[in-house]
This record gives structure tokens, C-alpha cells and sequence, in this order.
């Protein structure tokens, strides 16, 4: 044992008193509410930040375990929502994925009813199967989205929260929101502050490292001040000033699966109700995002520079606009990946800092939060053991790379050949996990998922059905079900799942009744 790692050992219990969040923004708020929800009196938690510094921002459609992460902190769900100009969402619409004119919603919740023997989606499957190219029958069946209370209440434009009731459809509803970035950040600041948080307003120019094992001890300000600490977690966007910058934790790029590395974004005047669901098109060389605020619409081209320029992109962007511009057109530029480690002696990077995934699943401010909750979960001493650390950096990676796979999903799984960038999609290799999931299900409709995956079995049908994977059997143990018996449940189930979404509410006036924003317009 070296001298450095003893003295370490030394400290073993010793708690952390100190921890300094280098950034701000959504993952350093994110970080600080957290942490002050759950800290000990004596620890004391400072963020810096510059105004000087922009923050990013591409990701304003969450997934619901931002509820979760609300709950958490036992924040008001309508007061967020109003402070924060949310809408809810439902899910994801998918345009022109699979082939041009073709569309598809990815919704939370699930499919159908469960039932202690059979997966529903093998009974519809079956039911398919019977069906064929039959147009009567297939409009009979209809597809799996008209089995999930959300897909169809999305589709009405309605919403509701889940409500209660063990054999009530409504309770499979599941939401998240779309929301402003800033003003999320602005809400997560106010509750920080409010419970010790302190925010020093400066620019980080370098750190103090201690000479015996390079951990650090304080970051330096432009200004001359210097913040010590005992943790550090490193916010400070795609630079990773701390990670990379001083510890140098290395990057590993995944363009060759997602090469996607630009971005333009504009928000625009929203003229119409809002979409419960986020809406991403597919275009000529990447997608655009389309998100709902109560405020404004949030929109954007992802895009790959090698079949796109700049300014095409710009001038496609604009030219889909269906209200006027509020802002300039602002550009981006990524790499899809992920440090090669997080968690470097006693510093942490979340957000940004240790990673990117474009926004196709909208997963980014998923990602800052379960790096924030693997850290509670991974809490140090001031030895910060090893072991901790190693645990940190293989489940934070392994879960980048699943929600890498789900995203290929959508490029690889496409019949589209129109242009150069989308016959690159298709022809391109995939993870070897990947390749065997789409066989599997290829095959006979079965879906497997690894432990701890984000998606579920409904999203990974939503996707795969949507993009055109067409299961070529199922499982023959559903035949045991009498035919008749089944077509007329499932018909039954059908008309429940439409009726229930008919009972809800338009979702502007679920926000105009709960929520509304100081500034959200209510059309009639």
C-alpha cells in the first residue's frame, strides 16, 4: 500500500463535510437539491457558477422518473409545473422513422392488461398472425398502440394522472413533462438555497490537487478566491473542466453508431393547444424535435455535419416553424459518448461533464439525476474507497450503454434509403446485444431486457413494432386460449382503452384547471 492510499485508510469513517458542485445549470441543481434533501446538518454544499457561461439546454422533454425525482424532493407537482411553464407528456411521436409518411408513438405505461400467464403483446401478435394482410381483421385488432390508454389519449390530444383502481386503465398512465430548462434550474436553485446551499458567482479557472495523490483540495476563481472541499463534482458541461481538464479521465466516442454531432435550436410562438408528446421527425440527415411549452415551443435539428451543412440546417429548421422565431438560431456541437470514468478520486462528473446521448429518448436530465442518485447511493468517507468508486463508474457506464442501444434502435431499425445519410444508418453495425435483441424479437416477438434497463418491454415493442420489426412467429403457448374467447376479449379491452381516454380532459384545460402559468396561453 503506498503512503498516499494509507494515509487514505486512515480516514476510513471519517465523514465528508465539505462538497463543492463546479457548474450549474440543470445537473448542478440537480445535484445540490439532492444533495440537500439528504444531507447532514454539518455538511456544507457550495455550487459556482458564471453568468458568463451559457448552459446548454437541448434537453427540455424528460421521462417520468423526473416525477420520481420531483416526489423525491417532495416538491408540488402543479406548482413545478406552473413555475417551470411545463406541459405533460404522454410519450414520444416518431415521424417518417421507419418510412416516410409512417408514424408511431413510444408511450409511457403499458400495453394492455396484464394477465399471471401470457405477455399481452403475445396475444395480440397471435391475433395478427390471424389477421394477415385481411384488411377488415387488421382494422379488427387494430395495432398495439390502440391497447395503451396513453398512446390513445395522446393521440386525442387529452391527459389525465393516473387514477386509482387496480383494474382501472387510468392507472397504467404514466407522464412526464416538457418543460424550460432554465426555469427548472431556477426552481431546483430557489430550493436549494433554501436549504443551505450557498452559490458563488465566479469563474473556475484551476484547482489545488494535493501533491501526494493528486486529489483534489479547492478550485481557483478568476478572481482570485479559492473554495476548498473534500468532494467535487464536476457540472461544468461538455469541457468536464475538472474530469477532464485536470484529471484527464479520458473520452470514448460512439459516432460510429450515432453520428449525429450537431445541433441548431430555436424556440418559436406557440399558436395552437399543446401536444401531449414530444414529436421527433425524421429529416434528410438527423431529426427534429418539436416540444410544447405552456409559453412557447421548443424546437431543433439534430443532425450529422458529414451530409448536412450548417446553414441548411438552419434554413430547415426555420422553415418548419409554425410560429414566429423568439430568439436567434442557436448552433451546438457533440460527440455521442461517455468519459471512460465518471468518478476519478475525489472528483464526480455529472451531466454533461461525463457524458452525451442526443436527445432522441429524452434522456438527458435522466441521466444527471441517476448520477446524482448513484452517488447518494455511493456516498464516500473521506477514504473514498476504491471499490465505491469502480461500482460507480461500471453501473453509470452500463447504463450510458444501454440507452446508447435503444437510441441505435431507431437508426438501424429503418427501411428509409433516400438519402445518403439514412442508407448509411441502415447499413451500419451495431452492439452485438443490440443485433441479438432485434433477432429475437425478429423472430418471435420476445423481449428480453438487462437488469437495471431504463426502457421497459412496452418501450422496446413501441420502438420495435413502430420502426417496422415485424415479429415473423410468437409464442405458440397463447393457442391454448380459445380463439373467439380471445378476439372478443381483446375487442372489449380495446373499446375500454378508448372510452376511458374519451373521459379525460383536452390537455390545456387539465393545465388551464391545475397549473397554468403566469404567462401559458389558453386558447379555447
Amino acid at each position: 500500500m503506498s503512503a498516499s492510499a494509507s494515509e487514505r485508510a486512515n480516514l476510513r469513517g471519517q465523514p465528508i463535510r465539505r462538497v463543492v458542485i463546479v457548474g450549474g445549470g440543470t445537473s448542478g441543481w440537480m445535484a445540490a437539491a439532492a444533495l440537500a434533501r439528504m444531507a447532514p446538518p454539518d455538511l456544507s454544499i457550495t455550487l459556482v457558477e458564471s453568468d458568463e457561461i451559457g448552459t446548454i439546454g437541448v434537453g427540455e422533454a424528460t421521462i417520468p422518473t423526473l416525477a420520481d425525482f420531483n416526489a423525491f424532493l417532495g416538491v408540488d407537482e402543479d406548482d413545478f409545473v406552473r413555475q417551470t411553464q411545463a406541459t405533460f407528456k404522454l410519450g414520444i411521436e416518431f415521424v417518417d422513422w421507419g418510412r416516410m409518411g409512417e408514424r408511431y408513438l413510444h408511450p409511457f405505461g403499458v400495453h394492455g392488461h396484464p394477465t399471471p400467464e401470457f405477455k399481452f403483446h403475445q396475444l395480440w401478435l397471435r391475433l395478427v398472425h390471424w389477421a394477415g394482410d385481411d384488411p377488415e381483421r387488421r382494422a379488427l385488432v387494430g395495432d398495439l398502440g390502440d391497447y395503451n390508454v396513453g398512446t390513445v389519449a395522446a393521440r386525442l390530444g387529452r391527459f389525465s394522472r393516473p387514477q386509482a383502481g387496480v383494474h382501472n386503465v387510468l392507472s397504467t398512465i404514466r407522464h412526464a413533462f416538457h418543460f424550460d430548462a432554465g426555469l427548472y434550474a431556477r426552481y431546483l436553485r430557489a430550493y436549494a438555497e433554501a436549504r443551505g446551499v450557498v452559490r458563488l458567482e465566479g469563474m473556475v479557472v484551476g484547482a489545488q490537487q494535493r501533491p501526494q495523490d493528486g486529489f483534489f483540495e479547492a478550485v481557483r476563481l478568476r478572481d482570485g478566491r479559492v473554495i476548498e472541499g473534500d468532494l467535487f463534482i464536476d457540472c461544468s458541461g461538455f469541457r468536464g473542466l475538472l474530469i477532464n481538464g485536470v484529471l484527464g479521465a479520458g473520452f470514448i466516442d460512439w459516432s460510429r453508431y450515432l453520428p449525429c454531432d450537431r445541433a441548431v435550436a430555436v424556440p418559436y410562438e406557440r399558436t395552437a393547444p399543446p401536444d401531449p408528446f414530444t414529436r421527433a421527425t425524421a429529416d434528410l440527415a438527423g431529426w427534429r424535435w418539436r416540444i410544447p411549452l405552456q409559453h412557447r415551443m421548443g424546437s431543433g435539428y439534430v443532425y450529422c455535419s458529414d451530409h448536412l451543412s450548417d446553414q441548411a440546417a438552419t434554413d430547415r429548421l426555420v422553415s418548419q416553424a409554425e410560429g414566429r422565431l423568439l430568439a436567434d438560431v442557436r448552433p451546438l456541437r457533440f460527440t455521442a459518448g461517455l468519459r471512460e470514468r465518471f468518478w476519478v478520486k475525489n472528483c464526480v462528473a455529472i451531466g454533461l461533464a461525463g457524458g452525451f446521448l442526443e436527445p432522441l429518448e429524452s434522456t438527458s436530465i435522466h441521466l444527471a439525476q441517476m448520477g446524482v442518485a448513484r452517488l447518494i447511493l455511493l456516498w464516500p468517507d473521506l477514504a473514498f474507497g476504491q471499490a465505491e468508486i469502480d461500482e460507480y463508474n461500471t453501473a453509470a457506464r452500463l447504463e450510458y450503454e444501454q440507452i446508447r442501444n435503444f437510441i441505435i434502435l431507431h437508426y438501424k431499425a429503418t427501411r428509409r434509403v433516400d438519402t445518403e445519410f439514412w442508407r448509411r444508418c441502415g447499413a451500419m453495425q451495431i452492439p452485438d446485444g443490440l443485433a441479438h435483441k432485434i433477432e429475437l424479437f425478429a423472430s418471435s416477438g420476445r423481449v428480453f431486457r438487462f437488469q437495471d434497463d431504463l426502457f421497459t418491454e412496452d418501450s422496446w415493442l413501441a420502438v420495435m413494432l413502430g420502426q417496422g420489426v415485424r415479429p415473423q412467429g410468437y409464442d405458440r403457448l397463447v393457442d391454448r386460449i380459445a380463439h373467439d374467447e380471445l378476439l372478443t376479449n381483446m375487442g372489449r379491452l380495446k373499446d375500454v382503452v378508448l372510452k376511458s381516454a374519451l373521459s379525460l380532459p383536452a390537455h390545456q384545460t387539465f393545465i388551464n384547471t391545475h397549473c397554468r402559468g403566469a404567462t401559458g396561453i389558453a386558447p379555447a
